[in-house]
């Protein structure tokens, strides 16, 4: 069976994983951008937005990794689109244009009912709203063994790491402090839940922190 795993999350120097007042024109939170920008000259980043080019080495390393051997991926609806509360409509269908880079069924968590919608290149988005425990439960079935990705964002990742269900955390710290948003880790006791296996490996931009239960 494979496991459930955050993946290249990145977080900044003091912990947000996101800045604060989300939108459709900031996305990841004011200045929430900046958590990312070790990722941005890789080569796995440039083959994801359709570019040439890229730089190698051990961040572009993390970053291919992220998604290898990934069956299906759990988000929360605020990665998906910054719409609230019932959908208006069927035309908001994610940030990442008509082909997604996840390539894998995606099951997003919400109170509100949508049929799912089928992209290009094997990416299928799935609205859960029977909760946690059956996104999940879902995503291990469509998964058939592989791993399961869990995309965030925060809170998402927080209720996951409460409910025990994450197998294996990898944070890219950013050389970054955002001062205010959304806190990854407070409140929320990583040694009393298991994480005591703990690595740290410098890449070009980020510092990796893999963490592993035991």
């Amino acid at each position: 069976m494979g496991k459930i795993k955050v993946l290249a999350f990145s977080i900044s120097l003091d912990g947000f994983g996101a800045g604060p007042k989300q939108s459709q024109e900031n996305p990841l939170g004011i200045r929430g951008h900046e958590l990312h920008t070790w990722m941005h000259p890789t080569k796995m980043f440039h083959k994801m937005m359709g570019k040439p080019g890229g730089t190698e080495g051990i961040d572009n390393d993390f970053a291919e990794k992220s998604m290898e051997n990934i069956g299906a991926w759990v988000m929360g609806r605020n990665m998906f689109g910054p719409i609230r509360g019932d959908w208006p409509d069927e035309k908001w269908k994610g940030w990442w244009g008509d082909e997604p880079s996840y390539h894998v069924p995606v099951f997003v968590l919400s109170h509100y009912e949508r049929e799912p919608i089928k992209m290009k290149g094997g990416t299928t988005f799935y609205f859960i709203t029977d909760g946690l425990s059956s996104a999940i439960e879902k995503a291990r079935k469509a998964a058939n063994g592989k791993d399961i990705r869990i995309g965030g964002g925060i809170s998402m990742i927080r209720q996951c790491l409460e409910a025990g269900f994450i197998d294996e955390l990898h944070l890219s710290v950013s050389p970054v402090f955002l001062g205010d948003g959304e806190h990854l880790f407070a409140g929320i006791d990583m040694a009393r839940l298991g994480f005591n296996n703990i690595e740290k490996i410098e890449g070009e931009k980020a510092t990796h922190i893999l963490l592993k239960k035991g």
